[in-house]
């Protein structure tokens, strides 16, 4: 059992899901793992530290100095005690807090102080989870490693619907167990990966782009690395933070790209083209700011820009070749014809004209489709979509001993 004699440091923050918690704790003792539980003063609101004392057999930690610790250190040796990390619920509180390192409780202060995996179950209100504030927060979470479960959909304490309900203690169980559990899939292999939109400028101040976030693409360097992968990660403009353990390198254009991704190639043994790259860039750039005219048109003469994934699945020892299917029509037909066509090894696609996953988004759906079969992946969030694609993208790969 992967959580037979596993320390979980089990921490609870405030809101109604906290009921959820108690049956959490009882679940994973079941599993055979120890756990202690940190409250924080919000969570007392809610459930009483008594509850999870009696069902944990441990003393519910809440407060950051404590007296009965050695050398008065309670938070530095919890931290050292765990195996993982658990905060179920995570209001949005609690999810800000973390992604800008505070360490103003008992909670948050073992955040930083762990060296452990650090599992968060969001759970708030809908518009709360919607909120750009809390979606830029766990893109940032993400970014730094730490694991999101969920949150799932449905009706809320609140009387609304949508997603924001913490998920439910099974699935919690299972991301924990799988965290515990060593990824080598990818051990002593060198994973070569775009990400991001890129920038074709018109003038020193104007440029065409899309609206990739590149969340996909970093989501896939950090499962890579945490599958034991080395991770060079070309990356266009974003705001994302690099994934641990990956090494980024900053690109601008779509032929700044194609320098980057050339100069590495020789050395890699898998390839996921997840960048949205432009197709087409303007042909002259203007030296100078293009001013307004009185003319009410402005023409851009555009040249296509070279196409990496095609070069690269070219190549006579080629790397194992992934691409991305971006679209808004007959999504899987395009794709099976962009794989064929490019003769890619595998190709994940999706439906961006949908406005709930895909670009900007926190989510995604795709198909992932090879020569020899296809398997649709439901909506997940970003980070637990990019765990399955790179163990389909093991898979495969170990098939064709690559």
């Amino acid at each position: 059992m992967a959580l037979a004699n596993k320390r979980i440091l089990l921490g609870v923050s405030g809101g109604i899901a906290a009921y959820k918690s108690a049956e959490l704790v009882r679940r994973l003792i079941d599993k055979g793992a120890e756990v202690r539980v940190v409250m924080t003063q919000g969570a007392q609101n809610f459930v009483t530290p008594l509850t999870f004392q009696a069902l944990s057999g441990n003393p519910v930690h809440t407060e950051l100095l404590d007296p009965e610790a050695e050398a008065g250190m309670g938070h530095i040796e919890l931290a050292r005690w765990a195996d993982a990390l658990v905060i179920a619920p995570a209001s949005a509180n609690l999810l800000a807090r973390v992604c800008h390192g505070q360490a103003d409780d008992l909670l948050t202060t073992l955040c930083l102080a762990r060296r452990c995996p650090l599992l968060v179950a969001p759970a708030m209100n809908q518009a709360m989870w919607a909120n750009p504030a809390t979606q830029r927060n766990m893109s940032q979470l993400a970014a730094l490693g730490i694991m999101q479960i969920g949150p799932a959909a449905g009706s809320q304490a609140c009387g609304d619907v949508g997603l924001g309900r913490m998920s439910e203690v099974p699935e919690i169980i299972a991301a924990v167990s799988d965290a515990l559990t060593p990824n080598t899939a990818l051990a002593g292999k060198t994973v070569l990966l775009t990400a991001g939109p890129t920038r074709e400028a018109i003038d020193p101040v104007r440029y065409i782009s899309n609206h990739s976030s590149g969340k996909m693409g970093y989501a896939l360097a950090q499962a890579a690395a945490l599958a034991g992968a080395d991770v060079i990660l070309v990356s266009g403009p974003t705001a994302l933070p690099v994934p641990p353990g990956v090494r980024r390198i900053d690109v601008d254009s779509a032929l700044n790209m194609h320098t980057a991704v050339f100069e590495h190639i020789e050395r890699c043994d898998i390839f996921i083209g997840a960048a949205a790259v432009a197709d087409y860039r303007p042909d002259q750039v203007a030296s100078t700011k293009i001013k307004k005219t009185g003319a009410d048109n402005l023409a851009v003469t555009m040249v296509k820009n070279p196409d990496i994934i095609s070069e690269v699945a070219g190549r006579t020892n080629k790397p194992f070749t992934v691409g991305f299917a971006a679209e808004t029509n007959q999504v899987i037909e395009y794709a099976q014809d962009k794989l064929q066509r490019k003769g890619l090894d595998m190709i994940i696609a999706n439906d961006v004209s949908r406005t709930d996953i895909g670009f900007n988004s926190d989510t995604n759906e795709v198909t992932v489709i090879w020569p020899t079969g296809q398997q649709a992946l439901p909506q997940l969030d970003k980070a637990a979509l990019a765990k399955q694609l790179i163990d389909l993208i093991a898979q495969q790969c170990t098939l064709l001993r690559c």
